[in-house]
């Protein structure tokens, strides 16, 4: 049975396609050969692979006409983040920095972003092993909802793997890394994307089909993602610019941002915890996290995969319109305990000011350089430095996932589930998404909080502080 976002999904992909269609480069004489496959290309002795193949050497001389370059250009190099271990096994792919992970989006579902542009030339790089590095880490995500974002800019002839390889790799993504998937993300779509998806069409499922969505520009992602999360490469900004300017017979002009909205009187979400602290008559928990943590703690600690899962998107921007305008919400007409675990989620993702502060950031960073006996300690102290309101905050929450952690044989949600599924809620860089390389040591602060909380809170308690 369809979830209504997978309904959402597909009358989306039918708009992308018509757009795509109707705005990118795909010509009528290219339509048609591919929809005559068996007779016009198979008479001209060309089959899909070498059409694939002479697109491609198509697309990539456009590219290198648009963006200026005289040959194949160099690959920036991988910025952000502590060196990579040399005796990682997959240090060798990984170093390229093709695949990364960009926090959550706004509805709490994991970002994966694969980029054409950093593969090296294919003698350079062994695709099993890539394939094999990819599947390690979707390894640590696909048991919660995720998104794919694909960046098609800088596949070329001498780094693009084998169709062969394409279709082992799709096979080998089975049920297990299909099934939360929510969305995978084509950006710059080109003739050759449009071949190989006649070459997999008969792999391909219907219902895996109207996940893909084509988008044109950058800016389209802004339409469906929380774009500051994206981790996208210089390369590929640049050759959006030069497209835009391309097809609009001038250089794009630089987007105005609107001035700020003044938060309405009710406003809960996007708004600093003083205000509303103000808002609320002195309350020190936030609204929205007293009813969440309220209904989840009554009705859902042993519900299976709690805070992995989202919900339907209208529902969650529906309930955040009805707090902002001060309405009263009742999570049990929902008849869904992961849309409130979604909201509390939600909130703390748009907090103007994350919740643990950017102070304690790179504090947070140095947590893996600890000895491993003295972390707890270590953590301790950091948490003691927060302002007292933030200390609160935090203390409420992270009592309450603890509670959650020991219904993990119900829910499956152990301290470093929910650390892997809050940690990027809790705290980021004040610019720009964590990147692959900051996740690990906010993942272990945040697991640390919650395994040994009664350690780590118990040497600070506050007269006005409220617990769940």
């Amino acid at each position: 049975m369809r979830s209504p976002e997978d309904s959402s999904l597909g009358s989306h992909l039918d708009t992308e396609s018509v757009q795509f269609l109707t705005r990118s480069k795909v010509d009528s004489s290219l339509q048609k050969d591919i929809s005559t496959t068996s007779g016009a290309i198979e008479g001209a002795g060309m089959n899909l692979e070498q059409l694939a193949e002479k697109e491609l050497r198509k697309d990539e001389e456009e590219q290198r006409i648009l963006s200026g370059e005289s040959s194949v250009s160099a690959l920036t190099p991988l910025a952000g983040g502590p060196p990579l271990d040399l005796n990682h096994p997959f240090y060798d792919v990984a170093r390229h920095g093709i695949v990364q992970v960009a926090g959550d989006d706004n509805y709490g579902r994991k970002l994966v972003i694969f980029s054409c542009c950093r593969m090296p030339p294919s003698h350079q790089l062994n695709h099993r092993k890539l394939l094999e590095y990819l599947k390690y880490m979707l390894d640590q995500y696909v048991e919660s909802d995720y998104i794919l974002v694909y960046f098609h800019f800088g596949l070329r002839s001498s780094n693009k793997p084998s169709l062969s390889w394409l279709q082992n790799a799709y096979k080998e993504f089975d049920r297990k890394y299909k099934k939360n998937l929510k969305a995978l993300y084509v950006v710059h779509p080109t003739n050759f994307i449009r071949v190989l998806w006649n070459i997999f069409k008969p792999l391909i499922s219907h219902k895996f089909g109207k996940k893909v969505i084509y988008v044109n520009y950058l800016s389209e992602l802004r339409e469906h993602l929380n774009y500051d999360q994206l981790i996208i490469p210089l390369e590929v900004t640049r050759y959006d610019e030069k497209l835009r300017a391309s097809q609009k017979g001038g250089a794009p002009r630089p987007a105005k941002t609107p001035p700020p909205r003044p938060p309405l009187p009710q406003q809960q979400f996007g708004v600093s915890l003083q205000y509303l602290r103000n808002k609320g008559n002195g309350e020190l928990i936030p609204l929205v996290m007293r009813q969440t943590v309220l209904f989840l703690k009554q009705k859902a600690l042993k519900t299976e995969g709690l805070f992995r899962r989202s919900a339907n998107i209208q529902v969650i921007k529906e309930i955040q319109k009805q707090y902002n305008l001060g309405k009263p919400i009742k999570f049990e007409e929902y008849g869904d305990e992961h849309i409130p675990a979604v909201i509390l989620k939600t909130f703390l993702r748009e907090l103007p000011e994350p919740l643990l502060t950017s102070q304690i950031y790179d504090q947070v960073q140095s947590i893996g350089i600890v000895e491993s006996s003295l972390r707890v300690t270590r953590c301790k102290q950091i948490i003691q430095s927060l302002p007292e309101h933030n200390y609160i905050v935090v203390k409420y929450l992270i009592c309450f996932l603890n509670m959650v952690s020991q219904e993990s044989i119900f829910n499956k949600m152990n301290p470093s589930n929910l650390a892997c599924v809050f940690g990027v809620n809790l705290i980021w860089p004040t610019k720009g998404p964590a990147t692959l390389h900051a996740l690990p040591p906010i993942n272990m602060f945040t697991e640390l909080l919650i395994e040994y909380y009664s350690q780590v809170f118990s040497s600070r308690i506050l007269p006005n502080e409220v617990l769940p």
